[in-house]
């Protein structure tokens, strides 16, 4: 037994070669497709200095695409998180009659093309759809405009919170809700007491994503939006327009923004990460 232990070692006892390697492969991975790419956003967005950066933000049309960018983002992420929250409570609460239906319908943006959510949305509400006539008979207008944007993202960014709250859910299971249910307390209480403590590191985690998504997104809100300068265009649709207009320093001034976004996701991520990891680890010492 001793003599086989020492012939077949762990899979994870390589050599320090073979570990530096490894390391200095996933390190010029990185280096290649995250941080180079990062670096030459903000070399070229600063080419012609601060003052070009600086203008190529104010103008109206850039600042028309940050303020439709936030309202879309402060409208769908409520949206996403109020679902998630319920789908994730009753999936992992409870066992009902197509359980397995809704979890596989909250993984569908993930292998739709946001671009071909797009369209749909087109069809079902554009001029020419079975709805387009009563909503312009009511003067209702959602494709090319802000209602179009919103749904259009919330459908590409609601499985991201209720992802991260099921598993977690499922895994801490339901014996703290019943005591506190025998208890006395009620449905209400007992999520604001106990569910929600017990996941508010996952919710967290899950409201950052959607959000980071929600602002990125180019797919789905570039078919439903027009393109309409100053109305329907937000921050990635206003970068690509800049770019085919060979403006270069005002395209990635503008995408810095986005860049920025990631960063302080990253940054939040981690600190997420590292928060739940203490918490878990206090929890396990008490």
């Amino acid at each position: 037994m001793i003599g086989w232990c020492k012939k077949h070692r762990s899979p994870t006892s390589e050599s320090i070669w073979a570990q530096l390697l490894l390391m200095a492969l996933g390190l010029s991975f990185m280096a290649i497709l995250v941080v180079l790419p990062v670096i030459a956003v903000f070399v070229e967005a600063f080419r012609q200095g601060w003052q070009a950066y600086r203008d190529a933000l104010v103008t109206p049309q850039a600042l028309s695409a940050i303020r439709l960018t936030l309202l879309v983002a402060v409208i769908a992420v409520p949206l996403n998180v109020l679902f998630g929250l319920t789908a994730s409570w009753a999936i992992a609460k409870f066992d009902f009659v197509g359980k397995q239906l809704l979890t596989t319908f909250i993984d569908l943006p993930f292998s739709v093309s946001p671009v071909i959510s797009g369209l749909i949305y087109v069809l079902l509400f554009g001029a020419n759809s079975v709805l387009g006539q009563w909503l312009s008979d009511h003067d209702i207008q959602i494709v090319f405009a802000v209602p179009g944007l919103v749904i259009a993202t919330i459908f590409v960014t609601f499985p991201f919170v209720a992802r991260e709250l099921i598993p977690l859910m499922e895994e801490q299971g339901t014996e703290e809700e019943e005591a506190a249910v025998m208890l006395g307390a009620s449905g209400w209480r007992t999520f604001y007491s106990v569910t929600l403590p017990n996941i508010k590191w996952g919710l967290f985690y899950g409201v950052l994503l959607c959000n980071a998504r929600a602002m990125g997104e180019f797919g789905a809100v570039s078919v439903v939006s027009g393109h309409i300068r100053g109305l329907t265009n937000t921050i990635p649709l206003h970068v690509e327009i800049l770019y085919n207009e060979y403006n270069f320093v005002a395209a990635f001034a503008v995408a810095s923004i986005l860049t920025i976004l990631a960063l302080v996701t990253l940054l939040l991520k981690t600190l997420i990460e590292f928060k739940f990891a203490r918490e878990i680890t206090l929890t396990k010492k008490a």
